[in-house]
C-alpha cells in the first residue's frame, strides 16, 4: 500500500483536462480516509483562488489613489472629526483584532445597536452595514461620522476642521484637485468619506492555511495538500456536505454578501419593544439617502453602478435578515453574530446545530435545518474555520501624522494609484 490515498479524479474545468486532485488524504497508518466527493471537490476549489483580482470602484473617483488613500489613513483615526473630538473610526476598529473590537456592541457617543462588523476585504463587497443601508463603501463611511450614537458629526463640523487645518487642506487639494474652501459643507463630507473608502479598500486578508490546501488540490500537490490538519479536513466535509455551509457562505470570500435570516433574535437587548428592523430598514435607509449611488454623488458615468440600487423595494420577509458575514480571518472577529450575543465559533456551530426552525420567518429560510452534529463533528468544523485565519491578526503601526507635512506639488496626480494586490 502506498504510504497516502488518493481517491478522487476530478477534471479541472479552467484548463479543459482531467489532473488528479488529492481529495481524501490519510497516512497508512492512520485509521479512516477522508473521502471528498466530486460535488464536494468542485465546492472547495470554487472557494479560491486568493486574493481576488479588483479594480478601483467607479462610483468614487479616488478610489486607488496614493493621495486619497494616505488621507482617508489620517482621517479615520482622527477624532477631532466628532462632535467632542473623542472618537474615531478607528475606536471600534482596531487593526489587532481584525478591524472589528472584541466586544459584544461598543460606545461612542452612546451605546449602538449592534456588533463592529470587520473592515477587511470590503473592497469585493455589493452591500455596506450589516442591514445592507449604503450601496457604496464611501457612503457607507459617512455614516458612522454623522450617527449621533457614533461620531455624532455633521457636515458643517467635519468641512470646517478641513478647512482650517492647514496639512489637511493641503492634501485634501492634493486629493480632489480643488481646496475645500472652495466646496460646500456637504461636498467635503462626501469627499471624506471616499478617502476614509479608499483608505479601507487596502485592507485585504493575507493567504491562510485554508488557502494552501485548495491550491495543492488545484494544482495535484500531493504533499503540499497533506499538510493541512486532519481535524479541519473532516470540518470542511462537513461544511462544503451536510452542514451545506457553502450556500450561503460561497465563493474565495466565504459569503454571498447578501442577507439571510438564521434564527438570531432581532430584539435588542431582548426588548420586545426595541426591534432590529435589520436588512428591511436597511433598505428603506438606501432608498432615502441622497448619497446612495442614484443621486449626484456618484462618480460613474456610466451609472451602471447604481443598477443594483434601481429595483430595491423591501418585504416583509427582509424583517430579522442580516449580512451574510465573510468568514476569512474568522477567528479574530468575535463576538458573533450583529447583535454580538455569541462569544465563540463553538457556540456559534451549536447553534446552527441546535437549530430551532420555529424562530425562522415561515417565508424565509427553508433551507436552513438543525445540524445535529455530534461533540466531535463540532470541534471538527471549528477546526476548519480556524484555518481560514491568517497566522495572526494583521499587525499595524499607524503613521506619525505630523511628519513630512504636506508639499503641495502637483494636485491630484492622475498617474499615482495604487492598486492593492
Amino acid at each position: 500500500m502506498n504510504q497516502y490515498k488518493k481517491t478522487l479524479l476530478a477534471c479541472a474545468t479552467a484548463a479543459g483536462a482531467c489532473v488528479a486532485l488529492v481529495a481524501g488524504l490519510t497516512q497508512a497508518n492512520e485509521p479512516g480516509l477522508i473521502e471528498f466527493t466530486e460535488v464536494e471537490i468542485n465546492r472547495i476549489l470554487s472557494h479560491g483562488p486568493w486574493p481576488m483580482k479588483w479594480t478601483p470602484d467607479p462610483s468614487n473617483r479616488v478610489s486607488g489613489n496614493v493621495h486619497a488613500i494616505d488621507l482617508g489613513e489620517r482621517l479615520f483615526f482622527d477624532e477631532r472629526l466628532s462632535v467632542k473630538e473623542n472618537v474615531s473610526c478607528g475606536t471600534c476598529h482596531i487593526a489587532e483584532y481584525n478591524w472589528t473590537d472584541g466586544v459584544k456592541r461598543n460606545k461612542g457617543q452612546a451605546m449602538v445597536d449592534r456588533n463592529t462588523p470587520t473592515l477587511m476585504n470590503l473592497r469585493h463587497h455589493r452591500w455596506f452595514a450589516l442591514d445592507g443601508a449604503a450601496d457604496s463603501l464611501w457612503s457607507q463611511s459617512m455614516r458612522p461620522i454623522v450617527d449621533p450614537r457614533e461620531l455624532a458629526s455633521n457636515a458643517a463640523h467635519v468641512a470646517q476642521y478641513v478647512r482650517k487645518d492647514a496639512d489637511l487642506s493641503c492634501r485634501y487639494e492634493k486629493t480632489f484637485g480643488v481646496k475645500p474652501t472652495a466646496q460646500d459643507d456637504e461636498a467635503v463630507l462626501v469627499a471624506v468619506g471616499k478617502v476614509m473608502a479608499a483608505f479601507q479598500e487596502t485592507l485585504v486578508t493575507d493567504v491562510t492555511p485554508f488557502d494552501a490546501f485548495r491550491d495543492a488540490l488545484a494544482r495535484g500537490d500531493h504533499t503540499a495538500a497533506t499538510l493541512y490538519p486532519r481535524d479541519a479536513r473532516r470540518g470542511l466535509k462537513i461544511f462544503v456536505g451536510k452542514g451545506n455551509c457553502s450556500t450561503c457562505h460561497v465563493g474565495p470570500m466565504f459569503t454571498n454578501g447578501e442577507f439571510h435570516d438564521i434564527g438570531v433574535s432581532h430584539f435588542i437587548d431582548g426588548d420586545s419593544k426595541k426591534v432590529d428592523g435589520g436588512r428591511h430598514e436597511g433598505i428603506k435607509k438606501l432608498a432615502a439617502s441622497k448619497f446612495n449611488l442614484l443621486g449626484p454623488y456618484n462618480d460613474d458615468a456610466t451609472r451602471a453602478s447604481a443598477t443594483k440600487t434601481v429595483h430595491l423595494k423591501p418585504e416583509h420577509r427582509n424583517f430579522g435578515e442580516f449580512k451574510v458575514p465573510s468568514l476569512r480571518n474568522v477567528g479574530y472577529t468575535g463576538p458573533y453574530m450583529h447583535s454580538g450575543e455569541m462569544l465563540t465559533l463553538n457556540t456559534v456551530v451549536r447553534h446552527y446545530s441546535e437549530l430551532n426552525v420555529d424562530r425562522l420567518h415561515a417565508d424565509g429560510e427553508s433551507i436552513l435545518k438543525p445540524l445535529k452534529l455530534t461533540q466531535s463533528e463540532s470541534a471538527d468544523l471549528v477546526a476548519f474555520l480556524q484555518t481560514l485565519n491568517m497566522d495572526r491578526a494583521p499587525p499595524w503601526r499607524g503613521k506619525e501624522y505630523a511628519h513630512p507635512p504636506c508639499v503641495l506639488t502637483t494636485p491630484a496626480a492622475a498617474g499615482e494609484t495604487y492598486y492593492a494586490p
